[in-house]
Order: C-alpha cells, then sequence, then structure tokens
C-alpha cells in the first residue's frame, strides 16, 4: 500500500514551504518516525518523519522547491507486518537497487540536465529576477542539475564582470568589486521579508514608549533566583515578569488581543503570547499557549524551554500557531530603544529595551534605579494612542509594584510562590 508524504501546515498563515534537504533516497527503507526531510516556512524550520514504515517509493519534489502546503512531495510503499530488527538496521544503510538508481539518474536528468527544461521553483525565481538564461549555467547537482549554488556562484561571476572598464576609474571600481559578496537569501530570511514587508504595507504603525523602573522586579529576582534554579531547575530571567505583566494588561484591554478584518474586529477570547526568537538565519516566533492561567515559574519554564527549541530546530507546527500578542526582546544585545514591526494580523507588539542602572530623580532626590523602556507598535486602524498608552500604563504599573500587592501568584508544585 502507498502512502502519501504531504508538506505539512507549519503556522496559520502558512502557504507553502521549502524542502531544504533529503535525508532519504529512493529505494531506502525507513521506519516510522524517522526524520526524512528537512523543510522551511517562515514560521518554522524542521524535519518531517515518515508517517509509516517502509520503502520510499518516489520523491516528488527535490531539494530547493518550494511547494504550496497539502501538496504531496513524496510516496512510500508500505510494509506490512512486524518490524524485525533487521530491518530497523538497515535503515541506517541505504539500499538502492541498481534499476532503481537509473531510473532515479534518469528523471534528475530529464528535469535539470543538459538539455532539459525543468528546473527547481527557487531556481527559476532566481533566474527571473537576475535574467539570467539557464540554458548558460553549468549544473553540478545529479544529472548535471542545476542547483541554487550553481546559479549563486553564476550571478556572482556576472557581477564582477560587469565593473566599468573607463581607464581612470577601472582599478579603483575593480578593487571595490572584489571586496563585495553576496549571500543568497535563505527561505526563512527571504520570507521574513515578505511578511514584513506585508505588514508595513497593510497596518498603519504607531510606536508609543514608557519607561519603567525595574528596581522592585531586580530585587526580588535577585532573593528569589538561586532557591529557584535549585528548587525549579530554571533560570529566572526579566522575561517571565514582563510576559505575565502583558497578559495581565490584555485582559483589561482586548483590543490589543486582537485583529482587523473586512468585517470588522476580530477579539480574541483566549491570550496566546509569542516570543520572538532570534536564530542562526532569521526570526521564530514559538507561542506560550493561555498564558494568563500561568504563574512566574511556569511562565519562565515555558519561554526557556520554546527559545531552545526554536535555536535546536526541534519546534512542533502546534508550538508556532495561533498566537494573539507578541513579545520581543531586542534588550538583550543592549537596545534601549526600538520600534518594532507588528506580526501579522496581530493588532500589536510590545518591545522590551536593556535594563540598566541610572540616575532618576524620584521625591526631588537623586536615585540610582533599574530602568528600561518598553515600546508598544500598534495597528491605528484597531487602536488609538490613548488605548496604547493604557495598556503600556498597565504593564507599567504590574512591574513597578512588583510585591507591594497582596494578590497571590498561582503556587507552584513545590508550593512556591509570590506576590504581584
Amino acid at each position: 500500500m502507498s502512502t502519501k508524504v504531504i508538506m505539512p501546515q507549519m503556522g496559520e498563515s502558512v502557504a507553502e514551504g521549502t524542502i531544504l534537504k533529503w535525508l532519504v533516497q529512493e529505494g531506502e527503507r525507513v521506519v516510522k518516525d524517522q526524520s526524512i526531510v528537512e523543510i522551511s516556512t517562515d514560521k518554522i524550520d524542521t524535519e518531517i518523519p515518515s508517517p509509516v514504515t517502509g520503502i520510499i517509493e518516489k520523491i516528488l519534489h527535490n531539494a530547493d522547491e518550494t511547494v504550496p502546503v497539502g501538496t504531496v512531495i513524496a510516496e512510500i510503499n508500505e510494509l506490512t507486518g512486524e518490524v524485525t530488527e533487521e530491518v530497523a538496521a538497515e535503515v541506517k544503510t541505504p539500499v538502492i537497487q541498481p534499476a532503481r538508481l537509473a531510473q532515479v539518474t534518469a528523471r534528475l536528468v530529464e528535469e535539470g540536465g543538459e538539455g532539459g527544461t525543468r528546473y527547481s521553483p527557487l531556481v527559476r525565481k532566481l533566474a527571473r529576477e537576475y535574467g539570467i538564461n539557464l540554458q548558460s549555467v553549468k549544473g553540478t547537482g545529479i544529472g548535471g542539475r542545476i542547483t541554487k549554488q550553481d546559479l549563486s556562484g553564476y550571478i556572482e561571476g556576472i557581477q564582477k564582470s560587469k565593473v566599468p572598464s573607463g581607464p581612470e576609474v577601472k582599478g579603483t571600481l575593480e578593487e571595490e568589486a572584489a571586496g563585495e559578496e553576496i549571500i543568497p537569501l535563505t527561505p526563512v530570511r527571504r520570507i521574513t521579508a515578505e511578511r514584513m514587508l506585508q505588514s508595513i504595507k497593510s497596518a498603519p504603525h504607531v510606536t508609543t514608549t514608557f519607561e519603567v523602573d525595574m528596581t522592585a522586579i531586580a530585587k526580588y529576582r535577585e532573593a528569589n533566583k538561586d532557591s529557584i534554579q535549585k528548587i525549579q531547575g530554571v533560570h529566572l530571567t526579566y522575561l517571565p515578569f514582563i510576559i505575565m505583566a502583558t497578559a495581565s494588561a490584555l485582559r483589561e484591554n482586548p483590543l490589543l488581543n486582537s485583529s482587523w478584518s473586512d468585517t470588522g474586529i476580530v477579539i480574541r477570547k483566549y491570550i496566546n503570547i509569542g516570543i520572538a526568537v532570534s536564530v542562526k538565519d532569521g526570526l521564530i516566533v514559538p507561542v506560550i499557549r493561555n498564558t494568563d492561567s500561568m504563574n512566574l515559574i511556569e511562565l519562565a519554564k515555558e519561554s526557556q524551554s520554546l527559545a531552545q527549541r526554536a535555536r535546536d530546530k526541534e519546534l512542533r507546527p502546534d508550538d508556532v500557531q495561533n498566537s494573539t500578542f507578541t513579545i520581543t526582546n531586542y534588550g538583550i544585545s543592549g537596545s534601549l530603544f526600538g520600534t518594532p514591526i507588528i506580526m501579522p494580523p496581530h493588532a500589536g507588539i510590545l518591545g522590551i529595551g536593556a535594563i540598566n542602572k541610572r540616575p532618576v530623580v524620584i521625591n526631588d532626590a537623586i536615585a540610582i534605579r533599574q530602568m528600561t523602556y518598553i515600546s508598544l507598535s500598534f495597528d491605528h486602524r484597531i487602536i488609538d494612542g490613548a488605548q496604547a498608552d493604557k495598556f503600556l500604563s498597565k504593564i507599567k504599573d504590574i512591574l513597578e509594584g512588583w510585591g507591594s500587592k497582596s494578590e497571590k501568584m498561582p503556587a507552584t508544585e513545590s508550593g512556591f510562590g509570590g506576590v504581584w
């Protein structure tokens, strides 16, 4: 029985995915849940597991191809009966029959070899952007197939050769061209750029900034971080405090937890906060679900777990779906101010600046306090300035008053609690 492997839906707004690398070949045996292909979308880079145990019958789309969600990318001839240890062991060693290998090579030559007319969508797209005749490019892939690296190298060579040859500037321009480099766009970088441009074009952005005294949080954190690390096994940073305050502010200001539509403003009754995580070639926003129901320790554990899995490319599809608001912590690299771009279809995004000791005036006296700036970029179609400032004011009040109110945080499993 043949089982189809499809390009999965890796986020509510994701319509396509790019195949980065096949980890198996046609004719190779695989077991259920074995990783068979690496894919990339604007939300996530991940590996797709085999849905069954069997033999890779057909690979329908090759590396660097971008295909719509739901497209069949491979077919597996399912093996029935109990999988023996011998079969499982053979998975580690690809088994390709000579006849099958000849068929694969012939198909690849037909699709992208000399005299062929079919190329991967990514190669065709780059060729159109730079006006390249693909018949002039020598391919190094199987059967002479033109790869992304082949085309990038060809484009770089052309650009270097187009340096003007005027006698007065020739030397200088050649030297400058030799000092330039083209970095090919990764799927994550390309799609992130498209999403950010879409956001700026569709939503009128406005940014407002508040200054927040984080001294109470700093004292609480310093007094409790060692015991939390020992008992809960989690490093207590400033981020979970800010997430918790943001969730509370969203409850009181539901317009910030909404999105624009042609029929009206969609208010979301659930609060799922996305945390922007910087990875090697872009940005990923994993989601903390039902954020307003979690306590400080739970938020610390969940935010750190999601960030680590994002960097290790171990996020699941559910980890990046259905967020309602975003927090980005650009202060981690020392930045004080920012004007973050809204993640569609959200109504706003909160940016956190660096937390530093600064002299401030309190009751007509100068004091040294732990200060930060928080910035809210919001969709002015949905939210006005007064509403945005009310939202930031609530976050500011919670953070500056940490420990001074009688309301208790939910207790953790170990009984550790706190106040805010």
